[in-house]
C-alpha cells in the first residue's frame, strides 16, 4: 500500500493530555482520534493493528471447535431485569428508553441475551456441549475514561459462552480456552500471565485472567517462578506462618453485619486487602472501614483484639498461625501479599509484577440459565439448568497493551504478528532525473513482497529523509528498506530491522532472502 492513500496522519509532539505511553502514541502514530470522552475512531493504520489482532483470536477460537456469530448491542430490559443485574450493575450500564418508553441497555457484556438465544433454540442436550463468540463493540459508562483505549467506556472485544449438561463438559471447555488463550498471546509475541482471579460481578466459582506484562499496568500479579503458581493480588495468598517472628498485632475495624464493629487482626506491618475482607459473611456489605471518628463514639478507639465489645473477631490466617493466643475461632487470608512472602505451593519467595488485564474466563455455572430459565433435560427426563462458561478477551485493549510493552524513545516496536505492515520502503527522492528510477525499484520491491504474502507500505509521501524515517520508526513497522540513486548504482538496498541499531547494504537478492526468512 502507498503511504499517500492511507490517511497517515503522524504528530511530532505528545498530545498534552495523554498520560501513557499507549495513549501517546497511538494519538502520535495516527492509529485513533478522538471523539468523545472515551469515545475513539480507529483510522486505517490502527484499524490494520485491530484487525490482525481479531484475525488470531478468530482462528485461534476457530480451532477449538467454536462457531461465530454476532448478537444487538442494544438489550431490552427485561432481560437483565430477569438476571437480578439491571439495578445491581450500577451506573457503568447505560440505560435508555425507546420511543414506546420500553426500558433498553448498550451492552457492556452478553450474558443475558446468550442466555435468551440458548432457552429458545437449544432443545435437547444431544446439542451440547456448544460454544458461540463474537468480536463485537461493548460499551462501558466508565466514571472516567482515561488511558486512550486502555479504559475506553466503547471497546471492541471478543466474548465467548459456552453451554453444558454437566461439569466434566464445562471444564473441558475451560481448560480448552484457556489453552487458546496461551496460545493466541504467544502468536501475538506477547510476554504475559495467566492468574488465578476474582470472579466479580460477572459470576461464578472459577475464574483466570490474563495480563500482558508491563511496567505501567494497574494491576498486580503475584507468581511463583518455581512452579506454576500465579494470582491477581485481590486472590494472592503466601504460606501462613512462614514470615518474621510474630510481633504485637494490629487492628483493622470494620463493620459488621448486625451493625456492630468487628475486629480484623494482622500482623505487625500487615496490609488489608479490601476485595479479601469484603468477601466475609461477618461484614456489612458493601465493605465499610471504620475512622477513628466513629470508633471515637463507639468508645471502641483503642479497643484491644480481645474486647469482648467487639461483634466479632477475625484474624488473618498468617498472624492466626503466629499468635501466642491459644483460642483463635475466626481466621481469613486478610493480608496483602508482599514480594518475598513464602509460595503456598514451594515455599520460596513470590516475585510481584505489574500487569494489564486483557482477557477473563469464567465458569459460571448456572447463575444465569437458572435465572433465565434455560433449561435441559437430562437422560432421566428431569429438567435442570444448563452449566454456562463466559470468556472473554479485549481485542482493543490488547493493541493498547502490546504498545505499553513494545515501545521506546522512538516510538512504537510493533511485534511482528500485530504490526499494520511487515516491511516499510522508504525512497529516498532528490528532486533530479534518478527519482524515477528510485520510485521504479520501490515499486518494483514493493510488489515482489506482497505477492509473496509480506504486506509492504511504500512511503510516496516525498518527505525529507530524517522526517520519513522518524514517521517510520514512531509507526513502529518491524523491517524498513531504503532505496536511493547511490544504492541502486551499487545494485543494492540498505535495511534494518525496528530493534537493530544499525543498518545494513546487501544485494537485492540478499535483502529480499534476509526479509523473506524472518517475515513468510
Amino acid at each position: 500500500m502507498k503511504a499517500s492513500t492511507l490517511h497517515l496522519v503522524t504528530l511530532r509532539a505528545d498530545p498534552a493530555h495523554a498520560e501513557i505511553a499507549s495513549h501517546r502514541l497511538m494519538l502520535r502514530a495516527g492509529l485513533i482520534d478522538q471523539v468523545a470522552s472515551g469515545i475513539y475512531s480507529w483510522l486505517p493504520l490502527g484499524l490494520r493493528v485491530l484487525r490482525r489482532v481479531e484475525e488470531v483470536v478468530r482462528q485461534e477460537m476457530n480451532a477449538i471447535g467454536c462457531t461465530e456469530c454476532l448478537l444487538p448491542m442494544v438489550q431490552p430490559a427485561e432481560l437483565w431485569q430477569a438476571s437480578g443485574r439491571w439495578g445491581a450493575y450500577g451506573p457503568e450500564l447505560l440505560r435508555f428508553t425507546d420511543r414506546h418508553q420500553r426500558g433498553f441497555c448498550l451492552g457492556p457484556t452478553h450474558e443475558e441475551i446468550i442466555t435468551d438465544l440458548a432457552r429458545r433454540t437449544i432443545k435437547s442436550r444431544h446439542q451440547l456441549p456448544i460454544t458461540l463468540y463474537q468480536i463485537q463493540t461493548k460499551f462501558r459508562d466508565e466514571i472516567r475514561p482515561r488511558f486512550g483505549v486502555m479504559r475506553a467506556r466503547e471497546f471492541l472485544m471478543k466474548d465467548a459462552y459456552s453451554f453444558h449438561d454437566n461439569p466434566a463438559s464445562l471444564e473441558k471447555t475451560y481448560q480448552d480456552m484457556a489453552q487458546a488463550y496461551q496460545r493466541i498471546f504467544e502468536r501475538l509475541g506477547l510476554a504475559h500471565r495467566r492468574v488465578s482471579a476474582d470472579s466479580g460481578a460477572i459470576g461464578g466459582a472459577v475464574s483466570h485472567e490474563f495480563h500482558i506484562l508491563a511496567d505501567s499496568g494497574e494491576d498486580v500479579i503475584v507468581y511463583d517462578p518455581d512452579s506454576s503458581y500465579a494470582a491477581n493480588l485481590e486472590l494472592a495468598q503466601a504460606r501462613p506462618g512462614q514470615a518474621a517472628a510474630y510481633q504485637k498485632p494490629i487492628v483493622v475495624a470494620a463493620m459488621g453485619c448486625h451493625g456492630g464493629p468487628v475486629a480484623l487482626v494482622l500482623g505487625s506491618g500487615d496490609r488489608l486487602h479490601p476485595t479479601k475482607a469484603g468477601k466475609l459473611s461477618q461484614l456489612a456489605q458493601p465493605l465499610h472501614i471504620l475512622q477513628d471518628e466513629e470508633l471515637q463514639r463507639l468508645g471502641m478507639l483503642s479497643a484491644p483484639w480481645h474486647d469482648q465489645r467487639w461483634e466479632a473477631v477475625i484474624w488473618d490466617e498468617g498472624a492466626a498461625a503466629l499468635a501466642p493466643a491459644s483460642h483463635i475461632p475466626h481466621t481469613a487470608d486478610l493480608r496483602t501479599v508482599q514480594q518475598g512472602d513464602p509460595s503456598p505451593v514451594t515455599g520460596k519467595p513470590l516475585q510481584l509484577a505489574r500487569g494489564i488485564e486483557v482477557g477473563h474466563i469464567f465458569q459460571l455455572g448456572s447463575k444465569y440459565s437458572a435465572a433465565l430459565g434455560a433449561m435441559i433435560t437430562d437422560e432421566k427426563g428431569q429438567g435442570h439448568p444448563m452449566l454456562m462458561g463466559c470468556y472473554g478477551i479485549g481485542i482493543s485493549r490488547i493493541v493498547a497493551a502490546a504498545i505499553e510493552q513494545c515501545h521506546d524513545a522512538r516510538g512504537i516496536a510493533w511485534p511482528k504478528a500485530m504490526a499494520p505492515f511487515q516491511v516499510a520502503i522508504a525512497p529516498l527522492r532528490t528532486g533530479n532525473q534518478s527519482d524515477e528510477a528510485v520510485m521504479s525499484e520501490a515499486q518494483s520491491l514493493h510488489d515482489h513482497l506482497e505477492a509473496q504474502g509480506i504486506s509492504c507500505l511504500l512511503d510516496d509521501r516525498g518527505l525529507r529523509p530524517g522526517v520519513m524515517f522518524s514517521d517510520l520508526e514512531l509507526l513502529g513497522i518491524p523491517w524498513r528498506v531504503v532505496v536511493s540513486a547511490r544504492l541502486l548504482e551499487q545494485h543494492a538496498l540498505e535495511y534494518q530491522g525496528r530493534h537493530e541499531p544499525n543498518a545494513t547494504v546487501d544485494t537485492r537478492h540478499a535483502v529480499l532472502q534476509e526479509l523473506l526468512q524472518h517475515l513468510a
